[in-house]
């Protein structure tokens, strides 16, 4: 399922589902309407349980991105998302299982555009979709546990 490199298959729009790792979850000052679906996050609080490189995490209904990825997007110009600030804490598990680590810096990556049209989209049910130019970007910068298939429309 994982492709590296290589063109799309025939028929493919450029577009690709990705599955971010799911490094945590969602933390406990983290505030949200569950009413509605997905629920609305107002302020997000996310708990590392474990990270292993990847520029991109997730956890249901949130994203997050590094800093430096932020930055790299930032200066390409990107369509669909902005970001917000997310306090990003490591779960006692996480600690006990690797003493030391360093998380780099996370931001909150708000996903608002449409999939297959801008360079950051959700399609049901709840699927991150991102264009060839930000997979590109993504891969470059470290994605070793997200799983990638193209989009069809």
């Amino acid at each position: 399922m994982r492709r590296h490199g290589g063109h799309p298959t025939n028929g493919s729009t450029g577009y690709f589902k990705i599955r971010p790792n799911v490094a945590g979850g969602i933390g406990e000052n983290t505030v949200l309407d569950s009413s509605v679906h997905p629920p609305i996050v107002t302020k997000l609080h996310y708990e590392v349980e474990g990270w292993f490189g990847d520029v991109i995490v997730a956890t249901f209904p949130c994203f997050l991105v590094t800093e430096e990825t932020q930055r790299a997007l930032q200066k390409m110009g990107f369509s669909g998302a902005t970001f917000a600030e997310a306090e990003v804490t490591t779960s006692e598990g996480c600690q006990e299982d690797q003493p030391g680590l360093e998380l780099p810096p996370f931001v909150w990556l708000k996903v608002n555009g449409k999939a297959g049209r801008d360079d950051f989209g959700i399609a049901t049910p709840f699927r991150l979709v991102i264009s060839k130019r930000i997979l590109d970007l993504l891969e470059s910068l470290g994605i070793p546990f997200a799983v990638v298939e193209p989009y069809e429309q």
